[in-house]
């Protein structure tokens, strides 16, 4: 097993910064996801980990000894890539047992260690087939075989849900996360899906334009986001944003929006002293008090939007030009045009510094 340190990583290609002063610790056997949208460097990262990549700065850090000039079969990882990289010509023992023979192991001790591998990801039964025989589901368990039978310290986990339907990738979302707990692989995971991350990962580091936004607990970036981008990347529907200026009227602190005015509970009044000015208000859909008749404090707005989604509706709704997602039970009634009002209270608001785009703690 493996402890991983990035110590101020940087990647240029040309002109282009695809990481950015990247420090991050992942202690032995954590399952840590690099999350963020396309372009943010979550895979240039991982492919300085396997040795693909060479950092333009900075250094990468296995159990405390640096592995820049490390080339790739020398570090002792395993990994899997999103389209499973399997030889369509090898039967399934044949790419399980590949890595192997790349290290000229004997044949009794492959043949026991893909057994073993195949055991451990519930593939006994198709050792004798070829890739094109499998569903994707199989192709994805032989490639976390391959990748599993070498015995890696570290494994290196690209997208591998991503070709995957829907219900599949909920089985092996559950089954990648059994397999890491059990063996207690130090796992790295790379993808864009905040439920792969929310679901599978100890901690999650939330990646933009290169840069590390923030990194925590599923816990920490949902309850307590660092930024608005982190706010309004994680959680689904997300996160919805008004401006507003602050304002004090008879000893109270008073959030005022073009089209919406809020008093400020104790909690966030406390929060920003004696702050003035313009802000950003943050809240969760789940937060949101939908009516279809007005109540004291509540905001009035008006219904872009009714998506419904079994349980319950995701409904847009028009806050002056401003635009607020709610959910709302399945006995909600309204409809498109139609005037709503909403009840947000106060102490469930998250407040952000517009000029930094940071949280106000």
């Amino acid at each position: 097993m493996a402890t991983i340190v990035l110590d101020d990583l940087g990647k240029q290609f040309g002109g282009v910064r695809a990481v950015d002063h990247l420090t991050l610790e992942m202690a032995d056997g954590e399952f840590v996801a690099l999350l963020g949208p396309s372009g943010c460097g979550k895979t240039t990262t991982l492919l300085m980990l396997a040795g693909i990549y060479r950092p333009t700065r900075g250094e990468i850090r296995f159990d405390g000894v640096a592995v820049n000039d490390l080339p790739p079969q020398d570090r002792n990882i395993g990994m899997v890539f999103q389209s499973y990289a399997l030889y369509p010509h090898m039967t399934v023992f044949e790419n399980i047992s590949f890595p192997l023979r790349l290290q000229r192991r004997a044949p009794e001790e492959m043949r026991r260690r893909v057994q073993e591998a195949a055991a451990q990801v519930q593939i006994e039964g198709l050792l004798d087939r070829k890739p094109a025989q499998l569903s994707g589901g199989q192709q994805q368990r032989v490639a976390l075989a391959r990748a599993l039978v070498k015995q890696p310290a570290l494994l290196l986990l690209d997208e591998p849900l991503s070709n995957l339907d829907a219900k599949l990738r909920v089985l092996m979302r559950a089954e990648i996360k059994r397999l890491q707990r059990t063996l207690g692989i130090t796992t790295i995971l790379v993808t864009h899906d905040q439920i792969e991350a929310m679901t599978m990962a100890d901690r999650i580091a939330v990646l933009k334009d290169g840069a590390l936004e923030q990194v925590g607990t599923p816990d920490d970036l949902y309850y307590r986001p660092a930024t608005v981008f982190v706010a309004g990347f994680i959680g689904t529907p997300p996160m919805s944003f008004l401006n507003v200026n602050v304002e004090r009227s008879d000893g109270r602190l008073v959030f005022v929006g073009e089209s919406l005015r809020l008093v400020a509970a104790e909690p966030a009044a406390a929060r920003l002293g004696t702050r003035s000015g313009a802000l950003v208000l943050g809240i969760r859909p789940e937060d949101i008090r939908l009516s279809l008749v007005p109540s004291e404090g509540s905001i009035e707005g008006r219904i872009l939007d009714v998506e419904p989604m079994g349980r319950e509706f995701v409904v847009a709704v028009t806050v002056g030009r401003e635009v607020v997602v709610a959910l709302a039970g399945h006995g909600f009634a309204g409809r498109h045009d139609q005037p709503v009002w909403l009840g947000m209270p106060s102490d469930r608001l998250y407040v952000f510094d517009p000029a930094t785009d940071t949280a106000i703690t």
